[in-house]
This record gives structure tokens, C-alpha cells and sequence, in this order.
């Protein structure tokens, strides 16, 4: 199903452990197709991170900084472990505008045993965005359907990146060129080179 983007937000929420080149092509292109795009780190109740939410902020809202566009803003204040207090400050923050939850086809067979899911698929419409490795299999979108969910599945064409392959390929290659400074000077990711 597609829908209007035009003064709508598109709410991204990351766990941004780091931040990589397929996190600022999201960015990127979500800020070509909607009047305003919300971003910002979360701490993830089913992932083990492994840096702290401070440095996750601080790479993120760098890489936000580098991309330098004002349809682009970085709000650590809408942060939740839950996705539904997320989105519920998103509106508080920003009530003349509808919201476009943005979540990753890694993730949404888990979006089903969320906390609050029902208030989730009621406050907003969820914009899926397909990752090689995690496709989007016909009984999930048949669970979507049965759930009444609103979505729309991505065209967007994102690099087959992850953090947790940053993280196990030990170097810098797929992280934004801004963000490696920040990186070394503050000794995180250890193991990256």
C-alpha cells in the first residue's frame, strides 16, 4: 500500500551501535520522500549493545550534523526502550504532523510481542524497510493484514550493511567517514581497526 508522505514524519529510532553508511542512507533518502525526519538512539530491550547509549548518541547525532539537512533532526529526547512511549512523545513533540513509524525487515516479526503492539499499529502507519538476509515472508505480511496494520514496504535501495557486521569485520569501511574520529579518539568498538 503506498501512502502520502507530504506532512508526514518519519520516526527512526536505532539502536546505532555504530551508526554506518546504511544508517545515513536511510536518513538520506527518508528525508527525500518526507517533509521531516525524526531520529534517535534507543537502547534495545532484545539486543545486547555494545557501547553505551551516551556514545551512541554522540555518533549519531554527529552523523546527523555531517549530513547537514534541515529535514533531518536528531531528538534523543523521543528515546525509549519502547517503541510506543517513542512515538507517543514524537506526537506530544510534534502534534500538527502524522507519523510513519520506520522499522527494518530484521525486525518486524518481532514487532507482534512489542510492548503495547496494539497501540503501536493504531497511533501509526509502519514504513518497512527490507534488508538483505531478513525478507519479508508471506505469513508475516498475511499477520499484518490480520492485525489491520498499516504499512507500506520500502523502495528505498540500502546497502547491505549492519552495525553487528562493523563490529565483526574490524575496521572502519563501512562506517561514515565523520564518524571514524569519533570513534578512535574515544576508544569504542575496541576490536574495530
Amino acid at each position: 500500500m503506498k501512502f502520502d508522505t507530504k506532512n508526514r514524519i518519519a520516526l527512526f529510532g536505532t539502536s546505532a551501535d555504530p551508526p554506518t553508511i546504511g544508517h545515513k542512507k536511510i536518513l538520506e533518502e527518508l528525508s527525500n520522500i518526507y517533509s521531516c525526519v525524526i531520529a534517535y538512539a534507543s537502547d534495545n530491550p532484545k539486543k545486547k549493545h555494545k557501547e553505551n547509549i551516551f556514545f551512541r548518541n554522540l555518533l549519531l547525532k554527529s552523523l546527523i550534523k555531517d549530513i547537514n539537512n534541515p529535514k533531518i533532526i536528531f531528538n534523543q529526547k523521543i528515546s525509549s526502550q519502547w517503541a510506543i512511549e517513542s512515538i507517543e512523545e514524537c506526537q506530544k513533540n510534534y502534534p500538527s504532523s502524522k507519523v510513519d513509524f520506520v522499522i527494518g525487515s530484521d525486525l518486524i516479526t518481532e514487532i507482534f510481542s512489542w510492548k503495547n503492539f496494539d497501540k503501536i499499529i493504531h497511533a501509526v502507519k509502519l514504513l518497512i524497510i527490507k534488508r538483505e538476509g531478513y525478507p519479508i515472508e508471506s505469513k508475516t505480511l498475511k499477520m499484518l493484514k490480520i492485525n489491520k496494520v498499516i504499512f507500506e514496504i520500502s523502495s528505498l535501495n540500502i546497502p547491505n550493511i549492519s552495525s553487528s557486521m562493523v563490529r565483526l569485520n574490524n575496521n572502519y569501511s563501512d562506517l561514515p567517514e565523520s564518524l571514524i574520529d569519533i570513534v578512535k579518539k574515544n576508544n569504542l568498538y575496541k576490536t574495530i581497526r
